[in-house]
């Protein structure tokens, strides 16, 4: 594979960006507001100097239901402070079930064992049912209805139900342990909490209704728990308080067929969603309906692509933001491609076989996946029929350039791959694709569509071609209404705009290239400073994990002396493959391939082996919670992470006491 960066490893062809949507949008806005705008850079510029009338166009293209009213954007210099649309009505839920036919609204596959799929016409009534009971039970506007549930048909119901009503819809995937549902759903006191009886991964079954039952009684406000048979045709549900199946639940309503949707202002809250928690008890971030629709809406039209009759996948659990992400594919028409379980079950080809059996148009994933499917040596081009996968997206931790040249030589050549980043605080992404625009080796195609990203130094200066903090220097309609139990938004505004004021500091290290593109290097609280000069986590890992010995790796900066610290130095754990031993030879390789790729001061002082990696649910490294054990401090909420044990291999290692 060419490691060339002269030229792009993918060009949209003439005919591909003349039938894309955002062609289409950029066309039809010129001609609204009678503007020039040639190309997609002119298209950027006015997104993010006219937002109000930007944001207009975004209603329009994606043929919102509701009324918009005459305000768009009221105290546009107050960051947080701004309000979109102050006089506008709509429903999520309306938005999403626009459509009643026959056709696959939803396909599901539990690995290898389940199937099911369900039409629009049926979305569309377990719909009504579900929230007719709801509503029976007294649920209204702005109640918290909670999900512990798998990525199941029923979740999305769930979902839809909620809003329709304008109760808030909050979730957290089966995998998590009892403490760290308690932290989250406890925080936010639901009325209802639906749960699933077990779940799949790996070829075993998990049971989940012994948490469930101690879950049930730490949440004194749930009126009713509602529980969908999964694992299981009858689970004996005697042990849990107020429990009852989900269909027992709605048998009463089963003749509804129409859905009251409660027309709710645009900044009504949808969903609760929880940062990882791996610090403390996790922040509860709400978001707004009409916010959320207009940046899914137009993420998934313009940047993805997405049209009707488009069949979207991504791997992603309910515990995590792409979850909810995903779900707005419906307003765009799309048929939603869920999976749950391992992502390698039964021969490790299962999510390709997905993608081949049900014509999948849209592959989204995590950077992990496909780092593990290129050194696994799946080869889904010469394996499986993919003519109808034209978009792959990946995100979660960045893409490295190897990972890009894999995507194009193993997978697909003509795949448009749209690394992506945002995340749970906005719901939604700050840089992503493109289908109008070539796909650079290594980069992130573009900003997106009215957010005003940037790459700040220290001193709040902007910087090209080189490292900095991303920031978005404008309001945005995902940004979130605020947290839960946060009355004065001191929280709020600490977690964004306390470094920078009046600037969303998203966090990110990052820069902006030659090309208008951008390349993540790392969180920028975890960015290391051996003798005062920043590197970015992920500019190590970029070369450590070219090397096929190597599976994972994770990096820290450890004060140094220990005794009286003056700077740091660099520590890298990695995870080798299986049999492999951590010898002089193999470390000295892995020192030279950082020295030869990157600089002399990018060398760890220490390599240790660690026989895995301590990870968040959503699959990111923790890198701070293993700076906090190097250094003698405690982590505060083990129950955050995916696998918590793995912390141990971290504790008190005698090869850095020297």
């Amino acid at each position: 594979m060419s490691n060339a960066t002269d030229q792009p490893i993918w060009t949209p062809s003439a005919d591909r960006i003349a039938a894309a949507n955002i062609t289409a949008f950029r066309v039809a806005a010129a001609a609204r507001w009678g503007l020039h705008l040639p190309d997609q850079d002119s298209l950027y510029a006015w997104s993010v100097s006219s937002p109000e009338q930007f944001w207009i166009s975004v209603w329009e293209d994606g043929q919102v239901i509701g009324d918009r009213g005459a305000r768009v954007l009221l105290d546009a210099d107050r960051m947080p402070g701004a309000r979109w649309y102050p006089d506008a009505r709509l429903n999520y839920a309306q938005n999403l079930l626009r459509r009643r036919d026959t056709t696959d609204a939803v396909v599901f596959w539990g690995e290898d064992r389940v199937k099911r799929r369900l039409s629009h016409d049926g979305l569309y009534l377990d719909v009504a049912r579900l929230a007719a009971a709801l509503r029976g039970l007294g649920v209204e506007p702005g109640d918290r209805v909670a999900a512990y549930l798998p990525n199941l048909p029923e979740t999305l119901i769930a979902l839809l139900a909620t809003a329709s009503i304008g109760a808030i819809f909050t979730s957290a995937s089966p995998d998590f342990g009892v403490q760290g549902v308690v932290d989250r759903f406890g925080q936010v006191q639901p009325k209802v909490l639906i749960a699933s009886d077990g779940y799949f991964y790996g070829g075993k079954t998990l049971d989940c209704l012994g948490k469930l039952a101690e879950i049930v009684e730490r949440l004194p406000t749930l009126r009713r728990v509602l529980v969908v048979p999964y694992v299981q045709s009858n689970p004996d549900l005697s042990a849990i308080d107020r429990a009852e199946t989900l269909a027992a639940f709605v048998e009463p309503y089963r003749d509804v067929d129409e859905i009251q949707f409660e027309p709710l202002p645009f900044d009504h809250p949808l969903f609760i969603v929880y940062s990882s928690g791996t610090t403390g008890v996790p922040k509860c971030i709400l978001h707004g309906a009409g916010g959320i629709l207009l940046q899914h809406l137009k993420e998934h039209r313009l940047h993805c692509d997405i049209k009707p009759g488009d069949r979207v996948f991504y791997y992603t659990t309910c515990g995590w933001m792409m979850w909810n992400w995903l779900m707005s594919g419906l307003a765009s028409g799309a048929t939603l491609l869920l999976y749950d379980g391992s992502p390698f079950a039964g021969d490790g080809r299962v999510l390709f076989d997905y993608a081949e059996a049900e014509d999948m148009t849209h592959f989204g994933t995590s950077a992990k996946f496909l780092d593990a499917a290129a050194k696994q040596g799946l080869e889904p081009r010469a394996t499986h029929r993919l003519q109808a996968l034209r978009v792959m997206t990946s995100t979660g931790s960045p893409l490295m350039p190897e990972v890009f040249d894999y995507v194009h030589a193993r997978i697909k050549p003509d795949l448009q791959l749209a690394s992506i980043s945002g995340g749970t605080d906005i719901l939604s992404c700050f840089v992503l694709g493109n289908p109008a625009l070539p796909v650079w080796r290594g980069e992130i195609q573009c900003r997106g569509l009215g957010m005003a990203v940037d790459v700040w130094d220290d001193d709040g200066n902007p910087l090209r071609g080189a490292k900095g903090e991303l920031v978005c220097t404008k309001p945005f309609p995902s940004m979130p209404i605020g947290f839960w139990s946060d009355a004065d938004g001191s929280r709020y505004r600490a977690a964004y705009f306390e470094r920078l004021p009046g600037v969303w500091c998203h966090g990110d290290f990052c820069e902006i290239t030659a090309h208008g593109g951008l390349v993540i290097h790392g969180r920028s609280d975890a960015t290391l400073n051996p003798g005062g000069v920043r590197i970015g986590t992920a500019e190590i890992y970029r070369q450590v994990e070219r090397l096929e010995a190597v599976v994972e790796s994770l990096v820290i900066g450890q004060d140094w002396p220990p005794e009286r610290p003056t700077d740091v130095r660099l520590v890298l754990f990695v995870k080798l493959r299986e049999g492999l031993e951590l010898n002089q030879a193999l470390a000295e390789r892995i020192r030279r391939t950082i020295r030869d790729n990157a600089t002399v001061r990018h060398v760890p002082a220490r390599i240790i082996q660690v026989p895995d990696m301590p990870r968040t649910r959503s699959g990111k490294l923790v890198e701070l919670a293993v700076r906090n054990l190097v250094h003698g401090r405690t982590v505060s909420n083990r129950e955050a992470l995916a696998n918590p044990e793995a912390l141990d291999h971290f504790r008190n290692r005698t090869e850095l006491a020297f």
